[in-house]
């Protein structure tokens, strides 16, 4: 379900790309963490204007949606 790290997409994607992911965590109680997290991430990084540093925010977030989805897919 994840892209590629390397792929481009843009804030509001991964926003919702993040946000769909949450709907494969085991419990409710997860899924309103990781969503909270996913907000809060957003709105700190809302005023960011780099694109080099935008697409860096974008890549790194990515590559932890899936550490946290094979983290929690193992135990299962």
């Amino acid at each position: 379900m994840l892209p590629l790290v390397g792929a481009e997409l843009t804030p509001v994607q991964l926003y919702r790309l993040l946000l769909r992911c949450c709907r494969q965590l085991p419990t409710a109680a997860m899924q309103r963490h990781y969503r909270h997290a996913i907000r809060q991430g957003y709105v700190s990084h809302s005023d960011e204007d780099d694109p080099e540093r935008i697409q860096m925010i974008i890549q790194r977030a990515v590559a932890d949606a899936a550490w946290v989805l094979d983290k929690y897919n193992k135990k299962k």
